[in-house]
């Protein structure tokens, strides 16, 4: 058996043949790898594609810490957002706020994730996703720390800006970032399981102001600033973006799909070893000993026109139409519907989760002191502006917590069924579902029933975001996917302002409009998921 074996010379995939077939391999539109075994005379290589290569490399340990880490970067973000509805029944007093105030502060930390969803995803297609995630934690973490010193209301707003953008950045970076290590059969439910960690971010920040707001022993005097327990929470709430940024620039690698599209075929293969060395640990099986053909994508690199230093209109036009060439990609050819339709959801739901679940501190305050429904008192007075925020009650955080903590169900069901359901029907029958809850939230008459219903719609509502951002990754290639995802949580900022604004205009006056409007919107984007096609283990393109 042994000597049969050893006669037996194994053809591979593709072979270069001679000097003469370099130029067609130049053409080829992937970059490969090639896996060398010698014997007495000859050299047999297999060539690999970027799917074959991530198998190659394996799953395991390298997996668990890129989970680990990147998932870490997923719950900062929503600490960071999150942060601003848990200070909100405290700092409203110290900041002078009335109920339209609140509303414009929570939708100015969404504009700025819009700005920054689009700006920070052009550049990490182009960059890479690394140095993006570096940036945009970092900007993220600082604005957001400093913004706990703002003594008025207008510098406060600006921070907050400032920390969306920065917060923009990151959210749909993070998920383009982390589908490029995953092998295709795992990819569902690896972005599941990341998505999970927003559950976490939301139950550290509704954990962290259960601890902090309520203690009076913590505050103390800053120069002339009142430092609040409010201020300390928000500084806490920092860390996690900043302590993610520090990582991600001492121990992440760059995206190895980003690498091949941009032609660092070097760096592309260090990536691959280092996976397969950690995902192997304590085996003896070798790395095959690999190379890298050129690819079509090495001219783009050099393929840059000079640039005229000088600013004129033209080269304006210029760079505002190379700015806008990724939207134009979006809604055109085969990708026009799929694009229209996550347009439509990703407002809609937007809208509807952010514009209630950012006011659930304040509507669970308000059924504290009003002892039924939300809504029970529709016709609330001024009284807010001599209303004393002091002492805290805590009621309205341990409320918080469990409203956060049971996304838990809806995250374990998404994790087990993406791969086996398909984010499609997952999106759209979450989405119906959620709209049923929100219904009920209105509807019912007493402070428990409406503490049942917002955590329904809590564990209901994780389910269409998980599969959002399953889907998202899954529709679109790699020069466009985090162009796209930043498109289009754009959009969701859009109706997350929108929903915040309308919540806090009419939610002392006639609080049943908006949550019948989140009602609605939310069976309108479950229909029109229904229009996206199948996406359930596809290769990444």
């Amino acid at each position: 058996m042994g000597d049969a074996h050893a006669d037996i010379v194994w053809e591979p995939l593709l072979v270069r043949k001679n000097s003469e077939s370099k130029s067609e391999s130049d053409e080829e539109d992937e970059v490969v790898f090639e896996r060398g075994e010698r014997d007495a005379t000859r050299i047999s290589s297999v060539k690999l594609s970027h799917e074959e290569a991530i198998e190659e490399a394996g799953f395991g340990l390298f997996h668990g810490l890129l989970l680990v880490i990147c998932g870490w970067a997923n719950a900062s973000d929503a600490v960071e957002i999150l942060c601003v509805s848990f200070l909100l029944p405290t700092a409203r007093c110290d900041l002078q706020l009335s109920s339209s105030d609140m509303g414009i502060l929570m939708a100015s930390l969404f504009l700025g994730m819009m700005i920054g969803g689009y700006t920070w995803g052009y550049f990490a297609d182009r960059r890479g996703r690394r140095k993006v995630l570096v940036a945009s934690l970092t900007v993220n973490g600082v604005f957001g720390a400093l913004a706990s010193l703002a003594p008025r209301f207008w510098l406060f707003l600006l921070l907050r800006f400032i920390s969306g953008f920065g917060v923009g950045g990151s959210i749909p970076v993070i998920f383009s970032y982390f589908s490029e290590f995953q092998p295709r059969l795992r990819r569902g439910a690896m972005i599941s399981a990341l998505a999970t960690f927003w559950m976490a971010g939301n139950i550290l920040a509704a954990g962290l102001a259960w601890w902090v707001i309520p203690s009076t022993a913590l505050r103390f005097q800053l120069g002339g600033l009142d430092f609040q327990s409010w201020r300390l929470f928000m500084v806490l709430c920092a860390v996690p973006s900043l302590s993610s940024a520090v990582v991600f620039k001492l121990a992440m690698p760059e995206s190895p799909k980003f690498l091949i599209e941009t032609g660092c075929h070097a760096e592309a293969l260090k990536v691959f070893k280092k996976m397969f060395v950690l995902n192997h640990r304590g085996s003896a099986k070798p790395f095959p000993m690999a190379g890298l053909l050129n690819s079509l994508e090495d001219r783009h690199s050099s393929a840059s026109p000079p640039t005229n230093s000088g600013v004129t209109a033209r080269g304006l036009c210029d760079c505002i139409r190379r700015g806008t060439a990724p939207i134009r990609q979006l809604f055109s050819g085969v990708l026009a519907s799929r694009s229209t339709a996550l347009t439509i959801i990703f407002y809609c739901i937007s809208f509807g989760y952010y514009g209630l679940w950012m006011w659930f501190p304040e509507l669970f305050k308000r059924a504290e002191e009003d002892g039924g429904s939300p809504c029970a008192n529709v016709t609330r007075s001024r009284r807010e502006s001599n209303e004393s925020c002091y002492p805290v009650k805590t009621a309205v955080y341990m409320e918080g917590f469990l409203t956060a903590l049971a996304n838990l169900p809806g995250n374990i069901f998404t994790i087990l069924m993406m791969d086996r359901i398909g984010g499609r029907a997952l999106l759209s029958s979450s989405l119906l579902l959620s709209s049923v809850s929100v219904f009920f939230i209105w509807e019912v008459t007493t402070k428990t029933q409406s503490l049942i219903m917002c955590c329904v719609f809590s564990g209901v509502s994780v389910i269409s975001w998980n599969a959002l951002d399953v889907i998202g990754t899954e529709l679109y290639p790699t020069q466009l996917r985090s162009s796209a995802l930043g498109f289009f949580t754009g959009v969701g900022r859009v109706g997350a302002i929108m929903g915040n604004v309308v919540f806090g205009q009419l939610v002392d006056t006639n609080c049943a409009v908006p949550i019948l409007c989140v009602s609605l919107l939310l069976l309108t984007s479950g229909v029109v998921a229904l229009r996206l096609p199948r996406t359930k283990q596809v290769e990444l393109t």
